[in-house]
């Protein structure tokens, strides 16, 4: 018999304190994964996410989604380094293109290659590979990396999706996906 996943997830316009008895309370009602959405205009995920670290045991968490346009790939790996270290290897990363980015005047130019390359570059920061990265959106110059020690390198993706052609491109990088309204992209 396949084993089931059941989450649930948490709109970033509570206080910070909020978090973690609600997730608390979630975990003791059996749900195997405690999301936090990363929607523009509201907190950003990060700090909810530590929150629910602390108050869980046994939850998957993470964030659905964050999107490289506003937050680089090096701040995303950092940030659920940070996020998995707490959560002792619990954590997962969701990225998508993002919903209201119009609201700042941008309009992703390659929004496909952009995701694609962002789960390269997150993977490799993760894997502390100090080897150059040659993407067209986000290059690494190499030589560098996250300079702590990271706990796991794999964090499971995860990508939020409205279309067809963006799954395709990225399914060999995620384990899971988020879908909403799919028009054609």
């Amino acid at each position: 018999m396949a084993q089931h996943a059941i989450s649930i997830a948490f709109q970033t316009d509570k206080p910070i304190t909020a978090y973690g008895p609600l997730a608390a309370t979630v975990e003791r009602y059996g749900f195997t994964g405690v999301t936090v959405y990363n929607d523009l205009l509201y907190q950003p995920a990060w700090l909810p996410l530590l929150e629910i670290a602390r108050y869980t045991q046994r939850v998957q968490l993470g964030p659905a989604a964050v999107n490289p346009f506003i937050c680089h790939p090096i701040n995303i790996a950092g940030n659920i380094a940070l996020i998995d270290d707490m959560a002792q290897g619990r954590a997962y990363l969701g990225l998508c293109r993002g919903s209201w980015l119009d609201f700042l005047g941008l309009q992703p130019e390659r929004p496909v290659t952009a995701l694609r390359e962002a789960f390269m570059c997150i993977r490799r920061l993760l894997g502390q590979s100090a080897e150059p990265y040659q993407g067209t959106v986000f290059p690494l110059a190499g030589g560098e990396t996250l300079r702590w020690s990271i706990r796991r390198p794999d964090i499971p993706f995860l990508l939020g999706s409205w279309g067809p052609k963006t799954i395709r491109s990225c399914i060999a990088d995620i384990g899971a996906i988020k879908i909403g309204h799919i028009p054609s992209d």
